[in-house]
């Protein structure tokens, strides 16, 4: 057989996730639905056309960076594999501490997200008080907080006590996903149609642009709405993270990447064409809905008081699942990072339980509780949750991205191709990969609603993503250069070719 570049990790985890449940837990998490309900504040101010068209055109660029992972993922299959690819392919001059950054970026981005998924759900949670009291009852940040942590907590005890059969589970994610999402497909217009409730023409549906609750450009604020799937088709990277736990990583790790994007691409693109037909002709009205949700007001509009209950509801425990399937993925990263000896505790961190189901059951705690520690930002206001959950986005765009780009700099000669290559495409498909991550990263900084904003809607996502950045390689230039150097390897056997 064909030698392959070494990974040179010993086996640790147990290797029982097939293909299709390492898509599972990718497309888990991205949770369609419940995902682009949370993130409508950023496609509804740019009307049907932001909704629609700037879905499919983001989406369109991540999945271009989806197949440049999906090329690395398919090479050199790791739980750690972006800051071990950077490392890899980097130049001998920066290596050391590109990969010392993209495992931070990546690792606190991660975290980011539980944040974002967690608080996401307990927003869901209060909303159905909101409804339930016809928009009276408004609750206090303190609650959304309160519920946040018990979400959290739950998560932890679940992922502790079902690994077992934690990878049967992603598949029946994946079924109740896309059962939600028929249901709504077919409800929304149905009802409507019943109730005597106007639809949106196609002409509204794929030509109308507004501009609701923002001062920016008409233009601008569609490239805003691309916010919606920059939030929503974020965690395709778990699939790289389960790397160690796939049974054929080399070719379920390209396939669930490329799956999982793509099927929100093109599922999303209908969905959104959907709610748009459903949304009404007053965008406003959706964005100051009193249930502070704008799907909720979709929903209410179209069903009534007691269907926008059941399928909030049913939204909700899907927003729960989700946070399980980001906390399972993070927690592989963040045991992947500690194996090399970058975190603080790495040598705590880094044990395997064999007790529950050969995982790394001291980095799901870990993750949990840092998660809880971040999320305090989230009782300052609105801005700066947003910023905490910012992580999700530009952090792990710039954790992809740098792996990407020293490949194409300097890694050209030692790339091997995996199952899944692109061909005389891949150089291409990479180059561009880097021009949207970069300006992906850039648009996450900009406040939404328009310019010179004052201090309660100003986006701090330069800051608190300036602050991983700048730190990580703050603490690697002053005190972590003297002894990271890398993946530490615990083998010396080459591998052979499907095997790690």
């Amino acid at each position: 057989m064909r030698k392959t570049a070494n990974i040179d990790y010993k086996q640790e985890l147990k290797r029982h996730y097939s293909s299709i449940q390492i898509f599972a837990i990718a497309f888990s998490i991205m949770g369609l639905l419940p995902s682009i309900s949370a993130t409508l504040w950023f496609s509804v101010p740019a009307g049907p056309v932001g909704m629609v068209w700037g879905w499919f055109s983001a989406s369109s660029l991540i999945f271009v960076v989806a197949l440049a992972i999906a090329e690395l993922g398919s090479s050199l299959p790791t739980s750690g594999g972006l800051y071990w690819w950077t490392h890899y392919f980097a130049s001998e001059r920066f290596k050391n501490p590109l990969s010392f950054l993209v495992g931070y970026s990546n690792t606190l981005g991660l975290i980011g997200g539980i944040c974002s998924i967690d608080y996401g759900f307990a927003s869901f949670i209060v909303s159905l008080g909101s409804i339930s009291s016809d928009g009276k009852w408004l609750p206090h940040r303190g609650y959304l907080y309160a519920i946040f942590v018990a979400t959290v907590l739950c998560h932890g005890l679940l992922a502790t006590f079902c690994a077992r059969v934690m990878h049967h589970l992603q598949t029946w994610f994946v079924v109740a996903n896309i059962a939600l999402i028929i249901a709504t497909v077919i409800v929304l217009p149905i009802s409507m149609r019943i109730r005597g409730v106007p639809i949106n023409s196609a002409d509204t549906v794929f030509g109308h642009t507004a501009n609701e609750g923002t001062t920016w450009p008409t233009g601008w604020a569609f490239m805003l709405s691309w916010l919606c799937p920059i939030w929503t088709i974020g965690a395709f990277d778990s699939c790289v993270h389960m790397s160690e736990e796939a049974k054929s990583p080399k070719r379920a790790v390209p396939a669930g990447t490329v799956a999982s994007v793509g099927c929100c691409w093109i599922i999303g693109f209908f969905l959104n064409a959907i709610l748009a037909a459903c949304a009404g002709s007053d965008f406003g009205a959706i964005l100051a809905s009193p249930f502070g949700q704008p799907m909720a007001q979709i929903y209410h509009n179209a069903l009534g008081k007691q269907g926008a209950l059941g399928f909030m509801s049913a939204i909700s425990i899907l927003q729960f699942f989700m946070g399980l399937s980001i906390v399972i993925a993070a927690s592989r990263q963040t045991w992947a990072f500690s194996r090399d000896g970058a975190l603080p505790f790495s040598s705590y961190l880094r044990k395997i339980s064999k007790s529950f189901g050969y995982q790394p059951l001291r980095t799901v705690w870990a993750c949990c509780l840092t998660a809880i520690v971040l999320g305090l930002l989230s009782l300052i206001n609105t801005a700066a949750a947003n910023a905490l959950f910012s992580l999700a986005a530009a952090s792990n765009n710039v954790a992809w991205g740098i792996p990407i780009l020293c490949r194409v700099l300097w890694g050209q000669s030692k790339f091997r191709p995996g199952p899944f290559y692109l061909g005389r495409f891949s150089v291409a498909v990479s180059i561009i990969a880097l021009i949207y991550l970069t300006f992906a990263t850039i648009l996450c900084m900009f406040p939404t609603q328009g310019p010179n904003p004052d201090p309660t809607i100003m986006n701090y996502s330069p800051v608190v993503n300036g602050a991983v950045w700048g730190g990580a390689l703050l603490y690697y230039f002053a005190y972590a250069h003297t002894w990271f150097k890398g993946p530490i390897h615990n083998t010396h056997s080459v591998e052979e070719e499907g095997q790690i």
